[in-house]
């Protein structure tokens, strides 16, 4: 913890003269954290109704939790999803990156992350190996945050205190009165920015997706920013007529309107409408994203950090959006990914996906929650969160 925070203004004591043996002294008496335990949990829930994209139905959904804790008893917590293949995860990491973080200092991300990415690249550059890593590093990005007493936004060096944050659903699979009445339920709760799905009939009807665009922005007014997500459901010629028959509605995003891993298709819809494009939440490690940046594939960057390799990558990500001048906007995760986004500039906003927000408040003790369009950063080390083991131990899967 840094002088500042130790001692209140006009009480910090004068500092003694600076020698370099005393340095040394200091650097030589340091402790030494190692890691040892580590815990996996996977805790699920199912879906209630029929709720599908354009391109999936979803029915269940929840957490792989990874809990790394030191010699000292300090614990380091990671999340990652759990939809499909989270037994898999859950394996991954008990079974073959656990045996080679007992004993290491949680410090050594960069080194952690290199070493696995190696390990592990002939099973998966993408995918369940990522999201087992991804799992993993922001765990120890957590611990580090607590064994220094600092929250991660400041250990980043960042100073924003709270964050603007998205309501994110609007299923194709509601009707058109309901998807109304869910983007109005999201505005009397304070956002002022909502996102909702196209792809109607599995991108089959556009002038459907045109018509329930149309009721929503009727519904929420000229003042509330809205975007949709087509959810990879179209060809790029079918997305650019779709996005250019929309913009009369003021659609401040168009999200995966292609293939994911499209890229020529990705540049070819930006090229032919003016509504920025957002994709990036199914990419992996800072090389897809740079692909996406000199593939003239999005405006606005999307990327994951329980998927795309923790906040080790992410960090990686952010600098390259702010290299290229792009904005970054992660994908869903708001509590994980809140102090990374209160620390770099040109991020837009968090995430909340409105289907997840009943499973978070069941896995984690008081977490920050978004009141009137914003999240307040926890003033607390780490990532300011605190598991309810007692929900985990009772559900566990794992």
């Amino acid at each position: 913890m840094s002088d500042d925070l130790a001692h209140p203004a006009g009480t910090r004591p004068r500092a003694a003269p600076d020698t370099g043996d005393a340095r040394h002294t200091a650097a030589a008496t340091a402790p030494r954290h190692r890691i040892a335990k580590v815990d996996v949990h996977r805790v699920s829930m199912p879906i209630g109704g029929d709720l599908s994209d354009a391109t999936r139905k979803v029915d269940r959904l929840g957490f792989v939790i990874v809990r790394i804790t030191t010699e000292a008893g300090l614990e380091g917590i990671g999340v990652t999803y759990h939809e499909v293949g989270g037994e898999a995860t859950t394996e991954l990491i008990r079974r073959n990156m656990t045996p080679h973080l007992l004993g290491r200092d949680p410090f050594d991300t960069e080194m952690l992350w290199t070493e696995f990415f190696h390990y592990l690249r002939g099973i998966g550059r993408k995918g369940l190996t990522f999201c087992a890593l991804s799992a993993v590093d922001t765990a120890l990005w957590d611990l580090k945050g607590k064994i220094v007493g600092l929250p991660l936004v400041r250990y980043l060096g960042g100073g924003r205190t709270k964050v603007p944050v998205y309501a994110s659903g609007g299923w194709t699979s509601l009707s058109d009165e309901a998807l109304v009445e869910e983007v109005l339920a999201m505005t009397r709760r304070g956002f002022t920015t909502v996102k909702v799905k196209v792809g109607y009939g599995g991108g089959t009807e556009p002038r459907r997706d045109v018509a329930r665009i149309a009721k929503v922005r009727e519904a929420i007014g000229p003042d509330v920013r809205l975007l949709v997500d087509a959810n990879n459901a179209f060809s790029a010629a079918a997305a650019v007529k779709l996005a250019n028959m929309l913009r009369e509605y003021d659609i401040f995003l168009f999200e995966e309107p292609v293939f994911a891993d499209d890229i020529p298709g990705l540049r070819a819809f930006k090229r032919g409408t003016d509504i920025p494009l957002g994709t990036g939440e199914h990419e992996y490690t800072k090389y897809g994203v740079r692909d996406l940046i000199l593939g003239e594939a999005v405006d606005i960057v999307q990327a994951d950090g329980a998927r795309a390799g923790g906040y080790t990558e992410m960090l990686k990500i952010g600098a390259l959006t702010q290299a290229f001048n792009i904005p970054f906007a992660p994908h869903a995760m708001e509590n994980i990914h809140l102090h990374l986004v209160a620390a770099m500039p040109n991020a837009l906003f968090l995430e909340c996906l409105v289907m997840f927000e009943e499973m978070t408040a069941l896995t984690f003790r008081d977490a920050p929650r978004p009141v009137n369009g914003f999240m307040e950063v926890p003033d607390l080390p780490g990532l300011g969160l605190e598991l309810d083991m007692d929900f985990i131990n009772d559900h566990d899967e794992a």
